[in-house]
């Protein structure tokens, strides 16, 4: 993580290092098509497979944090070779498109979501969701001292009971809820009580990784790494468990996984088709089957077995176009020395 000079996308700049790697574009004579994800590697792996099986166009990815892979698109401006841009988050995409390097999304791949999932200007699409929540070990907390909203975690009373990630991506749109929902000043008040009460860790794995070895109580993450944990460890190895808020809390954020078409694509028309491909019933049914335990948004695909519905819990009525870029969630972990 950069903690010299100010970064250059300020919204985008967390973390550092950058994996290339080519889904099957070498076994085609070459890729057609360039796709820089911040998206699960496994996942966006499969879903290259399926789209290459269906269309015929060779695919190379480049794989990174997105944040870094955002700074490295502005950075090569109208030379990037990116065609298209996937991503776990949404603000890293407004942040793009405030500086105009995204294309218009084709209008019938739009269509296929609700629009409140996509972007108000048209220039990214909404792919998947996941759902934020406290994990937490029920051998150091009854149910009865659960909180019934995230803003509790900023309590005394949790003092050395807590781990949080804030340089992870996911952290910034939890952050950009409470600053929507509360003000930026609960929301600073937040994140110091969470500095105060808690021990940060690299990424949410590592978070999820220690409450579930007895290191802290508690933790806030996306539910996603829970799952994923518990595919891992299996019964007998997992010792925590997945707590939600009580409903309308900005703790119960939904935050949408994007994709767009760079400005710059040299290939256009077979990038609008990942797109469409991405939020076709193969591609939703791809994400729901890929243990990424990720919602689809296509309308009739179901989540993976045993996610609770996103109606049952009720979450904060908050779009990505109200979340925004990140910025001012951004300049609180800046202010407080948390990036």
């Amino acid at each position: 993580m950069s903690r010299g000079k100010p970064p250059i996308l300020s919204p985008l700049l967390v973390c550092a290092g950058l994996l290339l790697s080519a889904c099957g574009g070498a076994a085609r004579g070459g890729p057609a098509l360039t796709v820089y994800s911040g998206q699960h590697e496994q996942t966006t792996a499969l879903l290259v497979a399926a789209f290459e099986k269906q269309s015929g166009i060779a695919v190379s990815v480049r794989s990174g944090d997105e944040a870094t892979l955002g700074n490295q698109i502005l950075q090569e401006g109208e030379s990037s070779p990116a065609d298209v841009f996937y991503t776990e988050n949404t603000p890293v995409l407004e942040a793009l498109a405030k500086r105009g390097l995204l294309a218009e999304v084709s209008a019938s791949t739009l269509a296929s979501v609700r629009r409140s999932d996509s972007s108000a200007q048209r220039d990214w699409v909404g792919v998947s969701a996941r759902v934020s929540a406290l994990v937490y070990d029920p051998s150091q907390l009854a149910s009865t001292q659960l909180p019934a909203s995230i803003l509790e975690l900023a309590e005394p009373r949790w003092k050395g009971k807590l781990g949080f990630a804030p340089s992870e991506t996911d952290f910034q749109p939890l952050l950009s809820a409470i600053v929507k929902l509360d003000g930026t000043a609960t929301a600073e008040r937040w994140l110091r009580g969470l500095q105060s009460n808690g021990r940060i860790y690299p990424d949410n794995e590592a978070v999820v990784n220690q409450v579930n070895n007895g290191e802290s109580a508690a933790g806030p993450i996306n539910s996603y790494y829970w799952y994923r944990l518990r595919d891992e460890t299996g019964s007998r190895g997992t010792h925590s468990a997945l707590h939600y808020y009580a409903p309308g809390d900005p703790g119960d954020l939904v935050d949408v996984s994007g994709a767009a078409v760079l400005r710059a694509s040299s290939h256009k028309a077979a990038a609008q088709a990942f797109l469409a491909f991405l939020i076709s019933r193969t591609g939703q049914e791809t994400i729901a089957h890929s243990h990424s335990y990720e919602y689809p948004l296509r309308p009739g695909v179901s989540p993976a077995a045993g996610l609770p519905a996103l109606s049952a819990l009720r979450p904060a009525a908050l779009t990505p176009a109200q979340l925004g870029d990140g910025g001012a969630a951004l300049a609180l972990e800046q202010k407080l020395g948390l990036l």
